[in-house]
């Protein structure tokens, strides 16, 4: 800015406001430093600055004099228009003693198409706002105003808007800025009225509710008066159930509290409502009852056996914590506080479909105790789980309170469901509540907001369910014993069905066993050509299938029983077969290699195509992959440029790896793909091409060592129905083929390895010998 443009004008200081461009106002000269810059001005022109806590700001406005006169209690006033925005500088000396500064102009620049559209959602915003404050005139006013500078400084008419925000605008010489700054202004606005009117609107509704409950609570108590009935008959009888009831110190004081308060607190009162309320949920409680515990062994067992085909490993737990109840009782051990609190909280994890909460209703009935279900899927409010304050309109307990009451007992076998779908947001953390519900050494005092006392769960058998443990919060995780449910075979999967799945089927569709023949051929080729899952819902709803189609045919009298079904019927019945995925089909080139992964469906078989692009850098990876993959891939590549060499794979210059997982629509995660990536890229650089029966899993370091992984059972059952032939693990993984059951073991060939070049030379098909 040239020195032309500078320009020697006094101040006058508005320590109460803000003035904008464009604005006329009326100025009462109340000091002598407003009287003196007045008075200073040969032409009517004046700088107006804000003074803030003495300081005045880097910004003001030029203005004139438009007309001068007196207040009506004599205060001397003028009325002036602001003209631009200028920058203030230093101060220098005039011809009076008013305080006279440099100002230099403050350049406006064109507006752009962007401030016309922020413009035109400010105009919106702000017309929405006047209307619903009463202010449409000035709405039609604003509607007049063409520039988007003139519009943005029309937020400063705004009464409710603070100083601070006032100068703030003053301040903002650029013109989009200041548009933005408004508009956001106007949407908090918007936002805070809408609220108002809510509470408004809420507590309105809640007066209304609350007078015409007051009216029907006098004319029931006057009915009751007729009748010779009263509220003293009603707490009588709070007061009988509380001697009936044998219940704890701390809770029996806090009934006898309330009992007390509703009687000096009469039946009109609102007040009244929540206390009866919150009584009749405390004596809902179940004080006292108790499950007998089933201590036979051998039934308890019979039952697990009865109800679930499998699964020993959890059946074996169940036993031994059987097997210690009932020796301590045999021997007058007495089940003392530390001894209760020791808990019994198991954690049955494992893909869909394969009984964990059915399992749950089995230990149940083997421990002959009452049993509930909590589905905790989706909860994200923890007081779900601890219950509400009672200063909450609605109020109520907690589910584990109200599973108490369902139960009828203060030992039920409690499933959690799903513990692992729990989630977060702004309402609390519900798996930070259950810690102190799965926690054996805190459990006995858990406290619920609604009952406000101290509720024992220490005799409550907890048993969660998960399909990962990822998503499980560590401090809960520990909380929890672990037992692993892998899938089954399709073996395991027509054994199911013909002892459970099949006779479950038959009652609920009305037909009776001797009515339909079904060979044990016919459900093992549903399990093993109509099924790819790790469970048994499937073959429980085609099984469902094919016998309401048994059915029709029955009632409809086009068969006579008993129907027999043969394989040969299956396709007509239940349609075409699953597809079976060909990987020797699909691993037709170098650079594709099958790797064994974990999904929350349980194991399941996951290819690995590389491709050579051009281009230099890190790996380019596509298929929806987490970051702990991606450092997999980056260690591969890395392994692979330092190994290669002795394999014939050479990075071609000028070349960059691409690597895909198909699937894309499915996350991905975890190290141990880190051997199948290895293997892929040293297939496509060297030219020779992966087995395409082969299948592996494992973590790889720099230096080539493979390191063990998880999921074996769930890995290796999932190349076994792929129809795989060779599966590649960890050496030091090589303990928990133990828990692969020995049909899987016998048909595959399963090679535990220690080092990359083991991997290599077990997945690689033979080089080729040049003649």
């Amino acid at each position: 800015m040239s020195t032309t443009d500078l320009r020697v004008l006094p101040v006058l200081p508005t320590p109460d406001g803000v003035v904008l461009p464009g604005m006329i106002i009326t100025v009462a000269l109340e000091s002598d430093e407003a009287r003196l810059a007045v008075e200073s001005s040969a032409d009517g022109h004046l700088v107006l600055v804000p003074r803030i806590d003495g300081d005045f700001s880097r910004l003001g406005v030029t203005a004139r004099v438009e007309n001068r006169g007196r207040l009506p209690n004599g205060t001397p006033a003028l009325t002036v228009r602001a003209m631009e925005r200028v920058r203030v500088g230093a101060g220098v000396v005039g011809e009076t003693a008013a305080l006279w500064v440099e100002v230099e102009p403050v350049p406006e620049r064109e507006p752009t198409e962007a401030d016309h559209q922020l413009a035109a959602e400010y105009r919106a915003a702000a017309s929405a706002l006047l209307e619903k404050v009463g202010g449409r005139r000035l709405a039609t006013a604003l509607d007049e105003i063409d520039s988007p500078t003139a519009l943005a400084d029309s937020i400063g008419y705004w009464p409710e808007l603070t100083l601070e925000r006032r100068v703030e605008l003053l301040e903002t010489a650029d013109v989009g800025e200041r548009l933005a700054l408004a508009l956001t202004w106007v949407k908090e606005a918007l936002a805070e009225l809408d609220v108002r009117e809510k509470i408004n609107r809420e507590v309105t509704e809640g007066l209304d509710s609350a007078q015409r409950e007051a009216l029907l609570r006098r004319q029931m108590a006057a009915i009751r008066s007729e009748l010779g009935e009263g509220d003293g008959d009603d707490i009588a009888g709070y007061r009988t159930r509380l001697d009936e009831l044998d219940l704890p110190e701390g809770v029996e004081t806090a009934v006898t509290k309330e009992i007390d308060r509703l009687e000096r607190t009469g039946g009109e009162s609102m007040e009244s409502s929540w206390i009866r309320t919150w009584l009749d949920t405390v004596f809902e409680l179940p004080w006292g009852v108790r499950s007998d515990e089933r201590l036979d062994l051998g039934d308890a067992r019979r039952i697990l056996d009865e109800d679930h085909t499998g699964l020993d490993e959890v059946k074996e737990r169940l036993v031994e914590h059987l097997a210690v109840r009932k020796l301590r009782a045999e021997r007058g051990i007495a089940d003392d506080d530390a001894s209760r609190r020791r808990g019994v909280i198991l954690a049955l994890v494992g893909p869909p479909g394969v009984g964990k909460t059915s399992l749950g209703e089995s230990i149940a009935r083997a421990l002959d105790r009452s049993f509930v279900r909590l589905a905790l899927g989706g909860i994200r409010d923890e007081a779900e789980i601890r219950g509400h304050r009672r200063t909450y309109v609605g109020a109520r307990p907690g589910r584990l309170v109200r599973a108490l009451s369902e139960a009828g007992s203060m030992n039920p076998v409690i499933l959690l469901d799903e513990v692992d779908k729990v989630g977060a947001d702004w309402r609390g953390d519900p798996s930070a509540a259950l810690l102190e519900v799965l926690d054996p050494a805190q459990n006995h005092s858990f406290r619920d907001h609604y009952l406000e006392f101290e509720l024992d769960l220490s005799d409550v058998v907890f048993i969660a369910t998960a399909n990962v443990l990822e998503t499980i919060p560590g401090p809960l995780l520990d909380r929890l014993e672990i037992v692993t449910l892998d899938g089954y075979t399709d073996a395991e999967k027509a054994a199911i069905a013909q002892d459970h799945l099949l006779p479950r089927v038959l009652h609920r569709n009305g037909v009776q066993p001797e009515e339909l023949e079904l060979g044990d051929d016919v459900l093992a080729t549903v399990a093993a050509d109509w099924t790819r899952e790790a469970g048994v819902r499937r073959l429980e709803r085609l099984l469902d299938k094919l016998v309401r189609k048994v059915a029709t045919r029955l009632a409809l009298d086009e068969a006579e029983a008993p129907v027999a079904v043969g394989v040969d019927d299956l396709r007509e019945l239940l349609g075409k077969p699953v597809p079976r995925d060909d990987l020797s089909d699909r691993i037709d080139r170098p650079g594709i290699a099958t790797g064994l992964a974990v999904t929350g469906a349980g194991g399941d078989v996951l290819l690995v195509e590389t491709a050579a692009v051009d281009g230099e850098g890190e790996p380019v990876l596509t298929g929806q992959l987490g970051d702990v993959m991606r450092e997999s891939a980056t260690i591969a590549r890395s392994l692979v440029a330092s190994i290669g060499e002795q394999y014939g794979a050479q990075v071609p210059d000028g070349r960059r790896v691409h690597v895909h997982f198909p699937a894309g629509a499915i996350p991905k995660d975890g190290p141990s793909a880190g051997i199948t990536m290895t293997t892929a890229l040293i297939s496509l650089f060297s030219g020779r091409q992966v087995r395409s029966d082969v299948g592996m899993t494992g973590e790889v370091t720099l230096q080539g060592r493979v390191l063990p992984i998880g999921g074996v059972k769930q890995k290796v059952l999932a190349a076994y129905r792929a129809g795989l032939r060779t599966v590649i693990l960890p050496a030091d993984n090589a303990e928990d083929l133990d828990d692969v059951p020995d049909e899987v073991r016998e048909t595959l060939s399963i090679h535990p390895v220690s080092h990359i070049d083991e991997v290599l030379e077990l997945a690689l098909e033979p080089q080729e010998v040049a003649a």
